[in-house]
């Protein structure tokens, strides 16, 4: 990714807050040592909410990667997959996507938590609740993909049955936003640039905020997880990615106008204004407050109830996660 602004003049230029935030409370631990590799791989996620992946960039070179690199996703492949498979190294995912993923077999190790509340469930005229979803046609990009594992824990949430209930329309393009704003289904999950960019067209309305609605506001939406070998084998570089990452999301909360530039810089989303509005609106500010675990044990109990996967949520959390970095982070940073 190209780099406008110097490390320097990227740090210079940040408000007091957002430059405590971005440089911690105390420099980086003399006793970790280096990193085991100066190579990390992070995905170029077209998703606007994962900016603090891209304000990281400048950090993770502080932290001592020399090497760092956006690997771009393709439709059909999630960032839970390409983490999977090695093509990547970490990457800001879907809660419940991972939780489904680690039932079928696609083996991450979740780090941290980043944010909540990204995404909005609109609808049409025909629908004002979730309930009212029954019988009706929902718009996802694939069955399996983060926007149906999420609506389908949402679903089974207050009662439906979201395999016999729901009639899905996967559709990659057109995107089902464009379904949506046809009126060629009756709902749909957005999230950022979709939710901004359809509310400002007027169509439809939001039955559910995931930034505000009770209990999915009380839960991470997206966590940082990593390819489990590079977690296993990379304790420092695991540790200094982290770092990195909380830190950028403090700065995404503190300077949301630099963030958002820092994200047109980086090629993602439909431009500045969107960006911003994203920045905004989506809770960047909340992983010292929320926990993690508890994220992963709520959607495995939801999919469960939506009869998607069987694992319980202690193997869930015992075979896709790692605390021992966040819990070191926490208490050098403040939390």
């Amino acid at each position: 990714m190209k780099i406008i602004q110097s490390r320097r003049d990227f740090l210079a230029t940040l408000s007091a807050a957002g430059a405590a935030a971005a440089l911690g409370a105390h420099p980086s631990l003399a006793d970790d040592g280096p990193p085991e590799t100066t190579t990390i791989r992070l995905p170029h996620d077209p998703s606007v909410c994962v900016v603090p992946a891209y304000v990281a960039d400048d950090l993770l070179r502080a932290e001592g990667f020399s090497e760092i690199s956006y690997v771009p996703t393709v439709h059909g492949i999630s960032v839970g997959g390409m983490a999977a498979r090695g093509e990547i190294d970490f990457g800001v995912i879907f809660a419940p996507s991972i939780v489904y993923h680690l039932e079928t077999g696609e083996r991450v190790t979740v780090v941290a938590g980043v944010h909540t509340g990204c995404y909005e469930l609109f609808a049409n005229e025909r629908v004002h609740r979730v309930t009212d979803l029954k019988g009706r046609s929902v718009g996802t990009p694939a069955l399996g993909s983060g926007p149906h594992v999420y609506l389908a824990a949402i679903a089974a949430y207050v009662g439906l049955d979201p395999t016999n209930d729901i009639n899905w329309v996967p559709s990659m393009s057109p995107s089902v936003m464009d379904l949506f704003l046809e009126g060629k289904i009756d709902a749909f999950l957005g999230f950022p640039p979709a939710a901004q960019q359809t509310r400002a067209r007027g169509i439809g309305h939001v039955i559910l905020n995931g930034a505000v609605d009770r209990p999915w506001s009380e839960y991470f939406c997206c966590l940082l997880a990593g390819n489990p070998e590079f977690v296993r084998e990379h304790p420092i570089a695991t540790k200094r990615v982290v770092r990195a990452i909380l830190k950028a999301t403090d700065i995404c909360a503190a300077e949301p106008r630099r963030a958002a530039q820092r994200l047109v810089d980086a090629g993602i989303g439909p431009g500045y204004d969107v960006a911003l509005q994203t920045l905004n609106e989506v809770p960047y500010g909340t992983w010292r407050e929320y926990d993690p675990e508890d994220t992963m044990r709520f959607f495995a109990l939801r999919l469960h109830e939506a009869g998607m996967i069987t694992s319980t949520p202690n193997r869930i959390i015992a075979e896709g996660t790692d605390w021992r970095f966040l819990n070191e982070l926490k208490r050098e940073l403040k939390a």
